[in-house]
């Protein structure tokens, strides 16, 4: 997690794009809530000023002297994956830098290209996860 906030060269967890979560403990594992990409993603429909775009190849791009605060790209996030900074009162994106996969000492997360499709939903990427696992 402060992988993120390495990038721009401050600490702390209110600097971060992704966060990762105990799903019960060590026996259960953990849950990574990052930007997901979507190739049609909601953030983006309920900015308005624009400060968030579609970013080619997917996911957004934000424009931070364009965001007024408003928190509606934060709430419209269905993974729950746009964190606030509180002291610039602007959302966290991930930029697909790839430093949460450099710096992960457990070698878990990777940044890859994907050639399809990215859900926009949880309902989709559960479908997408029965799918999966029914072959």
């Amino acid at each position: 997690m402060f992988a993120c906030a390495r990038r721009p060269g401050v600490g702390g967890l209110e600097s971060t794009s992704i966060w990762v979560k105990s799903a019960g403990g060590i026996r259960k594992g953990f849950a990574v809530v990052v930007c997901r990409a979507c190739s049609d993603p909601p953030c983006t429909k309920v900015c308005p000023t624009d400060a968030l775009v579609n970013r080619e190849g997917g996911g957004v791009k934000l424009h931070a002297e364009l965001c007024i605060g408003c928190h509606n790209c934060e709430e419209a996030c269905p993974f729950g994956a746009i964190f606030w900074e509180d002291t610039q009162n602007k959302p966290e994106i991930c930029v697909y830098c790839g430093y949460c996969a450099n710096y992960c000492p457990c070698d878990v997360i990777a940044l890859e290209e994907i050639n399809r499709i990215v859900p926009n939903t949880l309902d989709e990427v559960k479908a997408e996860g029965e799918a999966s696992h029914a072959q």
